[in-house]
C-alpha cells in the first residue's frame, strides 16, 4: 500500500480537527465520501465563520485608518446610496412602461432587454465608462479622459472629514443614469430589433460613447460645455437627449414595424397591457425622487425644494397631455397622460434647482403638450416610435434644456437675465444631439455589417420576437390552440 506523503515543509495533519486553515481544503476534498461524519461538518460549518472572522479582522484594519465617521459624511453617502438604488428601481418602470405600450407577442422580449440592459450597464460602466467619464486624467482637455480599466474604491481621511461621497457610492449613482440612457434606447427599437445586436449597442453605448458626452458637462470646471456655462443640473440632454438620439439612429435604420404604415398613412397598433404601462409610469415618477434630488450629490435644503420643483414638472405635464390628447382626439388617451406624465418630468430635469415653482409647473405643462405633437409629427415623417421614446426623452429633453435659459432664477431670459443663457443652452442641445447622432448612426451601421443586419426576419416579426428571439411567450396560458 502506498502512503501519501506530507509537505517537506508543512507537518502531516493526522485529522480534519487537528488541521490548519490551509491544510483543511486539501484534506476535505481527499474526505468528500466521508461528509456523514458529524465532527467533520461541525468543522465544515466552522469555515464560513473563519472566513467572516478574517473579513471583519481586515475590514477593521482598514477602518482603523480612518478618522471617526462624521454626520456630513454618513447622510451625504446614505443619501446618495439610497438615491442611486431609487434609479436604479427605474429599470423596473422602463420594462413595464415599455411592454405594455407594446403588443402581447413581444413582451418577454421587451422585458429581456430592459432587465439585461442594466445588467450591461453595470458591466462595461465599472469596466471603462466611469475612468472615462469621471476618474481619470484629460487625454484632450475638455474633451476626453481615458485613464485604464476599473476605479479605484479606497476611502480617504480627506473624504471622511469633508463629508464626501465614497468612490463607490458615487461609482453606483453615476451608473444607475448610463443605465438609463441605454434604456431609452430600447423603446425606439422595440418589437423589431435583434436581441444580440442590441446587447451589442448598449455595451458601446454605456461603456464608451456616454461617458465620452457626459465628461464634458458634469465634470464641473473641466468639460467644455461645462467651463463655457451650460447648464444641465440632472440630464434632460447629457442622459434624455443623448439616448433617444441614440435609439433614433436605430429606429431610421430599422425602419417601420409591418404593418406601421399603409401608404404612406400611420396605423395605431395598441399596447396589450395598459395596467403595467401605468403602475410602470408611477415607478418612474418615484424613481426621478432619486434622479433630481440626488443630483445634489450631499443631503443639504435643496433636496426637499428639488423634490417639489420635479413633481409639479411632472403632474402638468400629465395634466396637459391629457387635455390635448382630449383635443385633438375626442377623449383623454391614457397612454398620452403617461407620456406626458413623463415628459414633465423630463423637461424640468435640466433645471429643477433652479427654477421657481410657477415655472417648473409651466414648464412641464409644455412639455405634456409638445409629447402629443411630437408623437403626432414623428408618424407623419415615416419614423416607427412604438413607444413615444423620443417625443418623450428626445423633445421634451431638448425643451427642458432651453428653458433653462428662459426660466432659470438667475440666468433665465424671462427672469430678466438677457439671451446669453439661452445660446450657450442651445449651444449644449447641438454639440449633443450631433455627437449621440453620429456615432450610433455609425455604431449600428457597424454592428449591422458584420452580424447581417440588425432586424430580424419578416418571418420572426410576424410571429412575434418572444418566440423568434428568446423560443417562449409572455403569457402561454392565453395562446390560442392551433
Amino acid at each position: 500500500m502506498t502512503v501519501a506523503r506530507p509537505h517537506p515543509n508543512r507537518p502531516a495533519a493526522r485529522s480534519l480537527q487537528q488541521a490548519s486553515l490551509s491544510d483543511a481544503p486539501r484534506l476535505l476534498l481527499s474526505r468528500i465520501r466521508g461528509l456523514s461524519s458529524k465532527r467533520t461538518l461541525t468543522w465544515l460549518t466552522c469555515i464560513p465563520i473563519a472566513l467572516l472572522g478574517l473579513g471583519l479582522f481586515n475590514l477593521s484594519a482598514h477602518a482603523a485608518q480612518l478618522p471617526e465617521l462624521t454626520p456630513a459624511f454618513l447622510a451625504n453617502n446614505m443619501f446618495v446610496l439610497i438615491c442611486a438604488a431609487l434609479v436604479i428601481f427605474m429599470n423596473a418602470g422602463f420594462a413595464m412602461v415599455e411592454a405594455g405600450l407594446c403588443r402581447q407577442k413581444n413582451a418577454v422580449n421587451i422585458l429581456a432587454k430592459n432587465l439585461i440592459v442594466f445588467c450591461l450597464a453595470a458591466t462595461a460602466y465599472w469596466f471603462i465608462g466611469y475612468k472615462i467619464m469621471y476618474n481619470a486624467s484629460w487625454v484632450i482637455p475638455g474633451w476626453f479622459k481615458f485613464g485604464g480599466l476599473f476605479f479605484d474604491p479606497t476611502v480617504t481621511p480627506e473624504m471622511v472629514t469633508g463629508g464626501k461621497l465614497v468612490p463607490s457610492v458615487d461609482f453606483l449613482f453615476q451608473l444607475a443614469f448610463a443605465g438609463t440612457a441605454a434604456t431609452i434606447v430600447s423603446g425606439l427599437v422595440a418589437e423589431r430589433i435583434k436581441f444580440g445586436e442590441f446587447i451589442i449597442f448598449s455595451l458601446i453605448l454605456t461603456g464608451i460613447l456616454y461617458p465620452i458626452s457626459g465628461s464634458w458637462q458634469w465634470n464641473v470646471g473641466e468639460g467644455w460645455l461645462n467651463k463655457l456655462g451650460f447648464i444641465d443640473f440632472a440630464g434632460s440632454t447629457v442622459v434624455h437627449s443623448f439616448g433617444a438620439w441614440a435609439g433614433l439612429m436605430g429606429a431610421i435604420l430599422l425602419g417601420p414595424r409591418i404593418g406601421k404604415f399603409v401608404d404612406g398613412t400611420p396605423q395605431a397598433m395598441p399596447g396589450h397591457n395598459q395596467a403595467i404601462a401605468t403602475l410602470g409610469c408611477l415607478i418612474l415618477w418615484l424613481g426621478w425622487f432619486g434622479f433630481n434630488p440626488g443630483s445634489v450629490l450631499a443631503m443639504n435644503e435643496q433636496v426637499p425644494y428639488i423634490a417639489v420643483t420635479t413633481t409639479l414638472g411632472g403632474a402638468a405635464g400629465g395634466i396637459a397631455a391629457t387635455l390635448f390628447s382630449q383635443f385633438t382626439g375626442g377623449k383623454p388617451d391614457l397612454s398620452m397622460t403617461i407620456n406626458g406624465i413623463l415628459a414633465g418630468l423630463v423637461g424640468v430635469t435640466a433645471g429643477c434647482d433652479g427654477y421657481s415653482m410657477p415655472a417648473a409647473w409651466v414648464i412641464g405643462f409644455i412639455a405634456g403638450i409638445l409629447v402629443v405633437y411630437s408623437v403626432a409629427l414623428i408618424d407623419k415623417i415615416g419614423i416607427d416610435d412604438p413607444v413615444g421614446a423620443w417625443s418623450v426623452h428626445g423633445t421634451c429633453g431638448i425643451w427642458g434644456t432651453l428653458a433653462v435659459g428662459l426660466f432659470n432664477m438667475n440666468k433665465g431670459l424671462f427672469t430678466g437675465n438677457g439671451f446669453a443663457q439661452l445660446g450657450i443652452q442651445f449651444v449644449g442641445v447641438l454639440a449633443f444631439a450631433i455627437f449621440s447622432a453620429v456615432t450610433s448612426w455609425i455604431a449600428w451601421s457597424v454592428i449591422g455589417a458584420i452580424f447581417g443586419g440588425i432586424r430580424v426576419t419578416p418571418a420572426e416579426e410576424t410571429e412575434g420576437l418572444d418566440i423568434g428571439e428568446h423560443g417562449m411567450e409572455a403569457y402561454p396560458d392565453f395562446a390560442s390552440a392551433k
